[in-house]
This record gives structure tokens, C-alpha cells and sequence, in this order.
């Protein structure tokens, strides 16, 4: 197997290849792989000598830098490493150096774009050691971890430095958004120091007026006390969102912590208490109404259900219905079970005109956001003995943020290659 160059202009590279065919096409297949990750190599290291200068010296600022001469690196692709000549430049008093090629490359520590890209995508998705593994399996592309572990840090670093200069566009929808859906939960997660504490997640939802939603965008938070960052991003989020659909209805939904509506009171129109949170508590008054009748007890929580659903003022009539309930004689467990749901219905009533929301086609539940939860955060920060320092987690973090919502991930690297990488420059 081998790759050489044949041709080459200032705009193009022509290569010749040749592959040694197996008998077993399983072999065949590695063979060729083999070999184009090699023309990959040398493609991409006449690209790279594409972004060096000629040696001339150079004026930033108030300095004169003169190069050093080309001195050879050995940089990280796709494909392999290809070591490259390049020019270094340097002060005549001396000091840092200056690399013109790393700089209009945006290269990522010792890494081409694309291979930085590949690896922070594969990084928001697994640990170290999986990509590494992948990469070898599927790529024949060896790698250190520690290699993998900076690549990802530096990137999302990068993501987190720009999170409030850098816009993203909402992708163009193809049909009018009627509802501003934004919903915040918790979910824990175990920090290297702290042990157990509560990371946030939140979502901002655009539905049509069939109520399909259409659009999610995802923000994650790791554990901080009071929640300043978090708030601060949610906030961005919505002002850009409600500044996109000035006339769509907002509506905050979430659980009943009390935490939660602090935030969402202040941004949103009408908030609503997740329905699924709401009928957990009725499917447990169900044994105060019917202790020994598992049939009529199934039946009154379906009614009861739909009719905290469907009709008008039902919370307000479910609450005396558990009222009166509560004077029964009841085991201990079921009273309590009776009173939680009493207390619960009385502090969120107000947050419970589901029949209004459901005739406007209206989302009525927090499952985007309990989803979003366990996407974000709880597969990948809460596999099996995982503990975070919290520098780490919050790279890994921004990186699934950015991934999971539609268009960013392509947005952000379309940035970088505009404007630079701002860590590695």
C-alpha cells in the first residue's frame, strides 16, 4: 500500500494510490482504509503549507517578529500525523513564539479542525477511553487519551468563553410558532469534592399551532449555588427566542419546585404545573376513594384524570373532593398520601388550567425537559462510578448542549473557522 503525490498547484493536490486487494474482502476493506488514511496524510499536509508564510517578517502591533526559519511539527489528523514545515516566528528581544500556520489553520492544540470537531463530538458522547477505542476500530486512527482529553477541553472551553458573545441563529422554521414553551428541572449528579449536588437543564420549545413542536434549544448547567450562570443563560435564551416570535404565547412548565417558578414567572405568560406530576399525586388519592377496589379505583383515577384534563375549573373541584376524602377513616400511609396531594393541589391550583391549554393546542407537560435531563446529563455524567470535577463536567456539558440543539454544533465551527480559534491563537 502506498500514496504519493503526483500533482500539485496552489488549489489542488493530485494523488496516486495503490491498495494490495485480500482475498477476504473483510481485509480488503482495512487495506483500502489503510491507504486512504495515508493520502489522507499527505493531502492534508499540503493544505496545511498553504496557510504558512513566506518567511517574510511581520508587524503586530508595536512588535517585529522575524521568522526563525521552518521548523518541523507534527500535527494530528484525521487520518494520522503529518509532520509539517513550517515558520516560527519570534521578537528580536526574544520571548513567545508565533506560528502564522497554527493560527490561519485554526488549528486546536495539535489538532486540524475537522479532527478536533470529530473528536469533541465523539467526546460529548463517551468517555476518553471510548473514543480512543473508536477511533482505532472504526477509524484505524490511533490516539492518546491525554491527546483526546485536551482536544476536548480546549474546544469546549472555547464554547463555554463564547456562550454570551457568539449568536446562534434559530434554524428557519417552515411553519409559524404559536407557543414559547420554556421549562427548567434539576437532576443530580456527583461532583469529585462536593459528592451528590443538583445540575440544571433547560429548554425552550417552539410549537405550531397543531401544537407539533418544532424546535428545542437545550442549555446545561453544572451545580453552583444560586444558580447565577444557569439563570443568566436562561435568560439570554428567552429574550432571543421571545425576540424571534414577538406574538407567540410564552408558557413555563416545570414541577412543582418552588425554584423553578421563581424564574419562569418573570418571563412567561401563563405557567403551568406538568400535568404527569399532577396525576401522580391523584393516583395515590385513588386509595382513599376506593381502598378495596382496584377496578373502581382504576376507573375514578381515569375519570378524575380526564377531567383535570378536559374540564374547566376541575382542579379546584378535585381538591374538594380530596377534602371531603380526607375526613374518612384511612391508614396512616393513605391519609398522608391524601394530605400531600391536598397541600400539593392547593399551592399549584392556579397552575393547572390544562382544559384552556389543551383546547389552544398548548403543551401541557415537562417531558421535553425531564427528557433533556437524562440526555444532557444523566447518560453521560452518571454512568457507572463517575465522579466530576466540575471543570470537566462543564466542558462536557457545553459540548451536549451544542450538540443536541439542531444547527448549533454546525454553527459554532463555522465561527471558529471565521473568526479563529480563540484558545489556540
Amino acid at each position: 500500500m502506498s500514496a504519493t503525490i503526483t500533482a500539485q498547484t496552489e488549489h489542488s493536490v493530485t494523488l496516486e494510490v495503490t491498495i494490495e486487494l485480500d482475498s477476504s474482502m473483510l481485509e480488503s476493506e482495512r487495506s483500502i482504509q489503510t491507504a486512504l488514511n495515508e493520502a489522507g496524510c499527505l493531502a492534508t499536509g499540503s493544505a496545511l503549507e498553504r496557510f504558512d508564510t513566506d518567511g517574510s517578517p511581520l508587524v503586530m502591533g508595536s512588535s517585529r517578529f522575524t521568522s526563525k526559519g521552518q521548523e518541523p511539527k507534527t500535527y494530528q489528523t484525521p487520518y494520522g500525523e503529518q509532520m509539517v514545515l513550517r515558520h516560527v516566528y519570534q521578537t528580536s528581544s526574544g520571548g513567545k513564539t508565533y506560528c502564522p500556520l497554527e493560527r490561519e489553520a485554526r488549528m486546536v492544540v495539535t489538532s486540524t479542525p475537522f479532527f478536533a470537531q470529530q473528536i469533541a463530538h465523539k467526546f460529548a458522547e463517551m468517555s476518553s477511553p471510548r473514543v480512543q477505542q473508536d477511533l482505532q476500530t472504526n477509524h484505524g486512527r490511533p490516539t492518546a487519551r491525554s491527546f483526546l482529553q485536551d482536544v476536548a477541553s480546549a474546544v469546549g472551553s472555547a464554547a463555554q468563553a463564547k456562550e454570551e458573545h457568539w449568536h446562534y441563529e434559530t434554524p428557519k422554521l417552515s411553519v409559524p410558532i404559536e407557543t414559547i414553551s420554556i421549562g427548567m428541572d434539576g437532576t443530580c449528579m456527583v461532583l469529585c469534592d462536593e459528592g451528590s449536588r443538583q445540575a440544571m437543564v433547560g429548554t425552550l420549545s417552539l410549537y405550531d399551532r397543531h401544537g407539533e413542536r418544532q424546535h428545542t434549544t437545550y442549555i446545561g448547567a453544572t451545580p453552583e449555588y444560586g444558580q447565577a450562570h444557569f439563570i443568566a443563560r436562561m435568560e439570554y435564551e428567552m429574550a432571543h427566542v421571545k425576540a424571534l416570535y414577538p406574538d407567540a404565547h410564552t408558557m413555563g412548565i416545570a414541577d412543582g419546585a418552588s425554584e423553578n417558578w421563581t424564574l419562569l414567572e418573570q418571563h412567561t405568560q401563563d405557567q403551568v404545573l406538568d400535568f404527569y406530576h399532577a396525576t401522580g399525586y391523584l393516583a395515590k388519592v385513588a386509595y382513599a376513594a376506593f381502598p378495596r377496589g382496584p377496578a373502581q379505583r382504576t376507573q375514578w383515577l381515569e375519570e378524575r384524570c380526564h377531567q383535570l384534563k378536559h374540564k374547566q375549573g376541575a382542579a379546584s373541584r378535585l381538591l374538594r373532593e380530596m377534602e371531603t376524602l380526607a375526613q374518612r377513616s384511612l391508614r396512616a400511609s393513605v391519609r398522608q398520601d391524601v394530605e400531600a396531594a391536598i397541600t400539593y393541589f392547593r399551592n399549584h391550583k392556579h397552575q393547572m388550567n390544562y382544559a384552556r391549554h389543551v383546547k389552544a393546542n398548548r403543551p401541557i407537560g415537562s417531558g421535553v425537559t425531564e427528557a433533556a435531563c437524562k440526555t444532557l446529563v444523566k447518560q453521560r455524567l452518571c454512568q457507572s462510578g463517575m465522579k466530576w470535577k466540575e471543570a470537566g463536567a462543564r466542558i462536557v456539558l457545553s459540548l451536549r448542549a451544542l450538540s443536541y440543539t439542531p444547527g448549533r454544533w454546525d454553527q459554532f465551527w463555522a465561527k471558529i473557522d471565521r473568526y479563529g480559534f480563540p484558545l489556540a491563537a
